[in-house]
């Protein structure tokens, strides 16, 4: 597994939880969601994820989005 797709299981894995939670228990964990979703927004145009840069410095092999 690359961090590409580490990175994408990762970010649906929070939202769900996110989502189970703010079902479950109070609607302020959609907070949690809208920061997966700005997050990933804002890494899709800089490239920026800090998420990559730990998998990186574990020695994950790279992908395409995050070399």
């Amino acid at each position: 597994m690359n961090i590409d797709r580490i990175v994408l299981a990762f970010a649906g894995s929070v939202v769900t939880l996110s989502v189970a939670l703010a079902y479950f228990v109070s609607p302020w964990w959609l907070l949690l969601t809208l920061f997966v979703g700005l997050n990933l927004l804002q890494s899709a145009f800089s490239g920026f994820c800090p998420l990559a840069i730990v998998l990186r410095r574990f020695g994950v092999r790279g992908g395409t989005a995050f070399p």
